[in-house]
C-alpha cells in the first residue's frame, strides 16, 4: 500500500483512478468523432417480424408493427443442421454493430429440451460473394466466451453483458456484399434467436480499406515439437486481437510459454514475449478478469487435471503491422509435476500437451492465404479424459449413506441429476459410491460436487484410507467444483469412496452433501512411460501433484 496525501492508496484504488482515467481518454476521443462529417446512410438487419400474405415470416415484407402479438416475434428457431442468415446486403458499406441474443442450452419452459450452446452454432461472415468465409468460429468464441461457457465480457470491441447479449463493435468494410450466417451444428435447435446488425452504406470505399477477419482453429492436444499457430497469412495488415482457450491435461500450470510473431515471413520472431499470462496483459498467472482491452471470462480452478482457462487480448491502440506477412504463435511450455517429467523433477520449464484453440482477429488487403478452417461442432467438443465415471445419483439405497434423506436433484451444472443427502446432524452422516478399476494405469481421483449454503465438510476415504483435506462445501451461492484427491495407479479391483461428515463452516446451515459423481481421469501417456509411481503404495502415502 502506499499513502497519498494522507490516504491509504489499495491496488483496487488504484485499479478504479486507471479505469476512470481511461474512460475519459476513449470517451473523449468518440464524442470528438460525433462532432465531425459523416458518410453514408445508416441500415439494420433485424430479425424482427415480418408478415407475408399468409400471416407468417416473409423476408422480403415490412416489419409488422401493429396491436396483434405477432407483432413481437421477432426471434427464430435453428433447427439441428440448419443454416440462418442474418444479414445479405450489397456494398459499398460498413458493419459497425452486430448484436445478438439466444437462449442457454439449459431445460427451461421456453426450451424443454434444451437448446445449441454457442460452440454448436458456427458464425460465418463472407465479403462480396467470396466462397471462402472472412469470419469464421464458433459463436461464443467469437465474442470470447469459449468451451460452450457464457461468461460476461465487458471490454471495448466485444461486449457479453450478462452472460448472455452478445455485442461486438468490430469496424468491418465491404465493396460488393456481405452476408452474415449462422450454422446450427449441434442436435439441438438453436432457440428464439434474436439479432441486429447495425451497418452503413456508402456510395464508395478507399481502394487500400482492408477487410476485417477473424478464424478458428484447434489442436486437441497441442502437436509436441512444435509452437501452437493462432495465424499465418501472406499479404499486408494489421493484427488486432487473440481468444486463446487451454483444456490442461497435465496439473500444474500451463502458461509459461511465449508468444512468438514472425513479421513479413522472417525466419526468427522479431516479437517475442516472456510468456502467456504477460501476452493477455496479467502477470504471476491468470484469474477472472474483464477490461477494456485484454480478460479472462473464464477460470476454473488452478492446477487440476482438466482446468479451463480463456482469456482475450485487443490490439487496438498497439496493433501489429505487417507489409507481406504475419506469423502467430504461442510456445506450450509449463510447469510439470515429477511423475511427468524425465528427471522426476518439478520444474517450470517442461512441453506441455495441453488441448489449445484460438481466434485469430485482423484486417488485411488482398486474400488471406492462411489455410485453417473450423472443424464441425462435434469435433469441438473436448474429448473426454474420464476413463472411470461413477454418478452418485446411481447409488442412493438405504445402506450406501447413513442418517436422512436422499433424493436425485437436477441442476443446471450437470448434464443428469446430482444425489443429495440431506442428514439432520453431523453425527452418523456418511456418503459411499463404489466403483470399479478394470486395468492399472496411472489415474487422478476427483470428486465433482455441489457447494451451497446448507453443506457440511466431509472427509474422503477410499477403501477405509483417508486421502486429502476435509472439503467445505459451504458456499454463500450454490455452485459445483471438482476437488482432486490422489494422482495412483490402483490396482484393478472394486473400490469404495466414502464420505464422512466432519462438521459445517461456520456460515454453514447445514450438514448437506451434494454429489454428481466420482471420476478417474486419465494422465499424460509419458506418466505410463516413464512409470516412477507405478509400483509405488498409494495406500502408505497418498500423493496428489499440483
Amino acid at each position: 500500500m502506499k499513502m497519498i496525501r494522507g490516504h491509504i492508496v489499495t491496488p483496487l484504488f488504484l485499479l478504479v483512478v486507471i479505469g476512470s482515467l481511461l474512460s475519459r481518454v476513449l470517451a473523449d476521443d468518440l464524442l470528438s468523432d460525433l462532432a465531425r462529417p459523416q458518410e453514408g446512410q445508416s441500415r439494420r438487419a433485424t430479425s424482427t417480424f415480418r408478415a407475408g400474405a399468409d400471416g407468417k415470416y416473409s423476408r422480403g415484407a415490412d416489419p409488422t408493427g401493429d396491436y396483434d402479438e405477432h407483432s413481437n416475434w421477432d426471434n427464430f428457431q435453428v433447427a439441428p443442421g440448419a443454416t440462418h442468415v442474418l444479414m445479405d446486403e450489397k456494398g459499398p458499406g460498413a458493419i459497425n454493430h452486430i448484436w445478438m441474443t439466444f437462449l442457454g442450452p439449459q431445460v427451461q419452459e421456453w426450451a424443454r429440451n434444451g437448446s445449441a450452446n454457442h460452440q454448436e452454432m458456427l458464425l460465418r461472415i463472407y465479403w462480396d460473394g467470396n466462397p471462402r468465409p472472412g469470419v469464421e468460429a464458433p459463436v461464443g468464441d467469437f465474442f470470447a466466451n469459449c468451451f460452450g461457457q457464457r461468461s460476461e465480457v465487458i471490454s471495448l470491441p466485444v461486449i457479453v453483458e450478462d452472460a448472455d447479449s452478445y455485442n461486438c463493435f468490430w469496424h468491418m468494410p465491404f465493396r460488393k456484399s456481405a452476408r452474415i450466417e449462422i450454422v446450427n451444428q449441434g442436435t439441438k435447435p438453436i432457440s428464439l434467436l434474436y439479432y441486429n446488425i447495425d451497418w452503413v452504406k456508402k456510395d464508395k470505399l478507399p481502394k487500400d480499406t482492408p477487410y476485417f477477419y477473424a478464424q478458428y482453429r484447434q489442436e486437441y492436444p497441442v502437436q509436441h515439437g512444435q509452437d501452437y499457430v493462432v495465424l499465418d497469412t501472406r499479404g499486408k495488415g494489421h493484427y488486432v486481437g487473440t481468444v486463446l482457450a487451454v483444456r490442461t491435461r497435465s496439473p500444474a500450470w500451463f502458461g509459461e510459454g511465449d508468444e512468438k510473431i514472425y513479421i513479413d515471413r522472417e525466419t526468427k520472431p522479431s516479437i517475442w514475449g516472456t510468456g502467456t499470462e504477460d501476452y493477455f496483459l496479467s502477470a504471476w498467472g491468470l484469474k477472472k478478469t474483464s477490461t477494456p482491452y485484454f480478460g479472462v471470462p473464464y477460470f476454473d480452478q488452478w492446477g487440476i487435471v482438466g482446468g479451463r482457462t480463456s482469456a482475450y487480448r485487443w490490439h487496438l491502440q498497439d496493433p501489429i503491422i505487417f507489409n507481406t506477412g504475419i506469423k502467430v504463435t504461442f510456445e506450450h511450455f509449463g510447469w510439470m509435476s515429477p511423475d511427468e517429467n524425465p528427471q522426476h523433477k518439478s520444474t517450470s520449464w517442461n512441453e506441455r500437451e495441453d488441448d489449445y484453440s484460438s481466434v485469430a482477429f485482423w484486417y488485411q488487403t488482398g486474400t488471406p492465404t492462411f489455410a485453417a478452417r473450423a472443424p464441425v461442432a462435434s469435433e469441438r467438443k473436448l474429448p473426454s479424459l474420464e476413463r472411470v465415471i461413477a454418478y452418485a445419483r446411481d447409488f442412493s439405497a438405504a445402506q450406501q449413506h447413513g442418517a436422512g434423506e436422499v433424493v436425485k436433484q437436477s441442476l443446471e451444472f450437470y448434464d443428469g441429476p446430482q444425489l443429495l443427502y440431506m442428514p439432520p446432524q453431523q453425527q452418523g452422516a456418511w456418503l459411499e459410491i463404489p466403483f470399479e478399476v478394470k486395468q492399472k494405469e496411472p489415474l487422478r481421483l476427483l470428486l465433482n460436487m455441489t457447494k451451497s449454503y446448507d453443506f457440511g465438510r466431509y472427509q474422503a476415504y477410499l477403501n477405509g484410507v483417508k486421502i486429502g483435506e476435509p472439503m467445505d462445501l459451504y458456499s454463500a451461492k450454490t455452485a459445483t467444483q471438482e476437488f482432486h484427491l490422489i494422482d495412483f495407479w490402483p490396482d484393478p479391483g472394486h473400490y469404495t469412496l466414502r464420505l464422512e461428515c466432519v462438521g459445517k463452516n461456520a456460515e454453514s446451515t447445514g450438514y448437506y452433501v451434494g454429489m454428481e459423481s466420482v471420476r478417474l481421469r486419465e494422465r499424460r501417456p509419458r506418466v505410463t512411460q516413464f512409470g516412477f509411481d507405478k509400483d509405488k503404495d498409494w495406500k502408505k502415502d497418498p500423493q496428489l501433484y499440483n
